[in-house]
């Protein structure tokens, strides 16, 4: 018997004991599911993740602590293992005063995130986040205004009670259409006027505008912190190939103000804005490890489960064996015959769970703002896998009724 002969048995069988067959198919599935749809899902987020940090800019980089930021020095030049001092609002002002690179420079200052913003009888949860920011903020996060204007330099040296809101709370305190520049909101309590709304950037897994209030940083600083505390430096360049010379500069540039003398290691760290994109993408990688041991287990159940089917086959379908023998079938086209068998079922629930698989795994994909994702290299793998369980779950019982006596098998009852 050729192939497609040996595949048409296989399916005939499959139908005849449609059942079983179906359980096993769905166990089968659903452990390629399992392993598609979270490594389709896991693609999905690191895209989402990427597309956060590109909207940063992947011409910028950061200035924080030693310590502090999400990644070591640029250069590792540290000497000691202790944290660094804060970086204060008074040393970010005079780096922006010193750097000469042409760059565009922005300091912050992280508040409070568990305030609340009100407006007559509305109030938000107490999960809005106060970013204190300067002048050119926006221009360095890649900010766009919906309404109004940004904060100007008066207000950003005086520490003046006006904010800026993001698009979730303009929603929720103000009415469709509401024109919210030059209304009053309360921040904790705090009396603001609004200059501004930001134009809602989707979601993100690097921060979520929407749901942040920004005021100047000075009047952060005074209401939320205090004036030893560390700030924030973002630099943004006008070209990827600068960087790295203006990375140098800014460390020279700092070295001298913080007072570190000639071989002492940096006390802050510098961080591209792209480093910390692998990073993240890098610490959500275990989940590829989860994905493919779940998928392994359920697969390993399946296979038991298979090859307890094919058992059960083989001793219902004796008496048949003993007639394929009888008219001269041999071992090995016996052996063949369910192992198509078992490969086909396999095959068939592996394509099943696929489809399952990336339709789930591109819905989380697509709810995390991540794009459509087809894992070829994962649904080769699969589908390859589907082949090895076949093959395992089949083999025994293809050599046991490969090895039936005829005579015996033919006076099966």
């Amino acid at each position: 018997m050729n192939l497609l002969e040996n595949i048409r048995i296989a399916l005939r069988n499959i139908r005849g004991n449609l059942l079983r067959t179906i359980l096993t198919l769905l166990i089968i599935g659903f452990g390629i599911m399992a392993l598609v749809g979270i490594l389709t899902s896991i693609e999905g987020l690191k895209q989402s993740i990427t597309k956060s940090f590109s909207q940063l800019g992947s011409n910028s980089f950061y200035i924080d602590p030693k310590g502090a930021g999400m990644l070591n020095d640029t250069n590792n030049n540290f000497g000691n293992s202790r944290a660094g001092a804060p970086i204060i609002y008074a040393q970010a002002q005079e780096f922006k005063d010193q750097y000469s690179f042409p760059a565009t420079i922005s300091v912050s200052f992280n508040g409070n995130g568990v305030v609340t913003v009100s407006r007559g009888d509305k109030k938000t949860n107490p999960n809005i986040q106060v970013e204190g920011i300067d002048e050119n903020y926006e221009k360095v996060q890649s900010l766009k205004i919906d309404q109004g204007r940004e904060f100007n330099l008066n207000e950003i040296k005086n520490g003046s009670d006006v904010v800026i809101v993001g698009q979730e709370i303009y929603t929720f305190l103000f009415k469709d259409g509401q024109v919210a520049t030059g209304q009053f909101v309360s921040v904790n309590g705090k009396r603001y006027q609004v200059i501004a709304v930001l134009q809602s950037s989707g979601e993100s897994n690097v921060s979520n505008t929407s749901r942040t209030v920004f005021v100047p940083i000075l009047n952060a600083i005074r209401n939320y912190g205090s004036p030893g505390q560390t700030v924030e430096i973002a630099c943004a360049v006008s070209s990827l190939k600068n960087l790295n010379a203006a990375i140098d500069e800014a460390t020279s540039t700092m070295r001298n103000i913080r007072g570190i003398r000639i071989g002492q290691g940096n006390d802050f760290e510098i961080t591209k804005s792209d480093a910390l994109a692998k990073l993240v993408v890098g610490q959500i990688s275990f989940l590829t490890i989860a994905a493919f041991v779940i998928g392994i287990i359920t697969l390993l159940g399946a296979a038991i489960g298979l090859m307890n089917i094919m058992l059960v086959s083989v001793t219902e379908r004796t008496r048949e064996i003993g007639i394929s023998k009888a008219i001269g079938a041999t071992k090995r086209e016996i052996r063949i015959q369910f192992l198509t068998e078992a490969i086909v079922i396999c095959m068939i629930g592996g394509i099943l769970g696929i489809i399952l698989g990336m339709l789930a795994g591109n819905g989380v994909s697509i709810a995390v703002s991540g794009s459509f994702v087809i894992p070829w290299v994962w649904i080769g793998f699969g589908i390859l896998f589907c082949l090895v369980v076949g093959l395992l779950s089949g083999i025994y019982p293809a050599i046991k009724a490969s090895q039936l006596d005829p005579i015996e098998a033919l006076r099966y009852e």
